[in-house]
């Protein structure tokens, strides 16, 4: 029996037996989709987010910059990327680090691919990918989520752009903390009051998507989405990633409206490309990282971005076709 069988079932009942709407209908089928991804979704994201914490607790900040600082050439932007997975650190997080790891003598390049990867390789939005489309789009997913930010690190550290990072940046000393080794019942403190946290920060975010990806469910009609993000369309997936820069959100609340625009007709590649440009490319982001480094780099740094996220779509819709 399917796992989520309990959350459907209460779903239809809410939907079809206390509210009576008609299971034909389009306001039945956005209300029933609204209320079973809600639950289902945030029950995912509590088991995910403590898993993740645990994990997180053996990769304190200290320990990351002295991992990256002493990494170099391509082994050190694989090295970050895969950092950047499982420590999963929030958008906010973006300046006080670039300064960590500037300070601590970490490659521009290098630090980086930890950037990009943080956002866009999200551990929730992994799993989240595997139990609704299965191993082969949540591997794919994250195999070009690290070859973005490998390739883009990589990019910006062959540019020779240590210049475009403001002045008063290196001149910040970071005081070092020696990390201290936590009890495993520390570790699962940590966890809970890491799910309360980011779990109370995303939620909005995970309803707000649901409720937009309950719209489209019942109300966009496929033919509308194709029309500009179908098959017939050969500049869709640079279409979805110009749409998805002004957005701002997180993976998790994207995997609901990349549930429903598959459901309508829209290619894989083309969904996750929009769903990456809104995790890695989002205006916010810029508005933020311009406190650390210059416009030249912003403007590389958001290109290089667009080329390979753009890149991985149309590889996506190949492969998945």
């Amino acid at each position: 029996m399917d796992i989520f069988y309990p959350f459907q079932w209460v779903a239809d009942r809410l939907t079809y037996d206390l509210l009576g709407l008609d299971p034909a209908s389009k306001l039945g089928a956005s209300v029933d989709f609204f209320l079973y991804d809600v639950p289902k979704i945030l029950a995912m994201l509590v088991v995910i987010v403590f898993a993740v914490a645990v994990i997180r607790s053996f990769f304190p900040p200290e320990k990351t910059r002295g991992f990256l600082s002493h990494s170099r050439l391509y082994g050190g932007n694989v090295l970050a990327a895969l950092l950047g997975v499982v420590t999963p650190f929030c958008s906010c997080s973006a300046v006080p680090l670039f300064i960590g790891f500037v300070e601590s003598g970490v490659p521009l390049g290098v630090t980086f691919s930890f950037l990009i990867a943080s956002p866009m390789v999200n551990e929730v939005a992994l799993v989240l990918l595997l139990g609704l489309f299965g191993w082969k789009v949540a591997g794919l997913y994250l195999v070009s989520g690290l070859t973005v930010a490998i390739i883009g690190g990589i990019v910006i550290g062959k540019l020779d752009l240590e210049d475009q990072v403001e002045d008063y940046v290196r001149q910040i000393k970071v005081g070092e903390s020696d990390a201290v080794e936590l009890t495993w019942a520390q570790r699962f403190a940590y966890a809970r009051g890491y799910v309360a946290d980011i779990v109370g920060k995303v939620w909005p975010y995970v309803v707000g998507g649901i409720a937009l990806g309950a719209v489209m469910h019942g109300y966009i009609p496929t033919d509308a989405l194709a029309k500009w993000a179908g098959p017939g369309n050969p500049l869709a997936v640079p279409v979805a990633v110009l749409m998805g820069i002004p957005l701002y959100s997180n993976a998790a609340g994207i995997i609901p409206l990349v549930s429903v625009l598959t459901e309508k007709g829209v290619a894989m590649g083309t969904v996750l490309a929009f769903m990456m440009a809104v995790v890695a490319l989002s205006v916010p982001e810029f508005i933020i990282l311009r406190k650390v480094i210059k416009p030249k780099l912003i403007a590389i740094f958001i290109s290089i971005n667009f080329v390979t996220i753009t890149a991985i779509g149309y590889l996506f819709n190949w492969v998945l076709r």
